[in-house]
């Protein structure tokens, strides 16, 4: 059940997200979508700096791997699924996005990110597909590219596979 406590990062009315521990389902992928946003929605991620430090982040914080994501100006879709099952995804998006604000370049910007973040495990592959195709077009969508493929900020670091149980 969600925390009833009002956040001050999150607009009006918003509530926390519950960060539920993915669920076993015999031999089923645990495969998570998550949507980080900066801080007051900054439009600040949509650059190469800001792209490599986010990029440099996952890499080294390799408790949960990141497959396919989607870098907007100010907000990040994701997909993970847990390296090392012991580490929480809180506790691993926390400690990425503290090296991502120890690099950060411009002082004025901090603090970078909302407190919370949004993730939701998938149940089954036509929701990894159907949320895929979502990430993807969310540039055309904010009129920020014609195409999909114009978007310069999206990519996949590891291949993450679907498994039914």
């Amino acid at each position: 059940m969600a925390s009833t406590q009002p956040n001050p990062n999150h607009e009006p009315g918003r509530r926390r997200p519950a960060h539920w521990p993915p669920v076993e389902n015999g031999n089923q992928s645990k495969l998570l979508f998550v949507t980080v946003n900066t801080n007051k929605r900054k439009p600040i991620l949509a650059n190469p700096k800001a792209v490599d430090l986010i990029l440099e982040a996952w890499i080294k914080a390799d408790a949960w791997l990141v497959g396919r994501y989607a870098i907007m100006p100010d907000h990040i879709h994701l997909f993970c699924a847990p390296n090392r099952p012991e580490f929480e995804i809180e506790h691993w998006i926390r400690y990425w996005k503290t090296l991502v604000s120890k690099k950060w370049p411009n002082p004025d910007e901090q603090p970078i990110w909302q407190l919370n973040c949004w993730d939701t495990q998938l149940r089954h592959g036509e929701s990894y597909a159907a949320k895929w195709e979502y990430v993807r077009n969310n540039p055309v969508r904010h009129g920020l590219v014609s195409r999909t493929e114009d978007w310069p900020w999206a990519g996949e670091i590891h291949v993450l596979e679907w498994r039914e149980p």
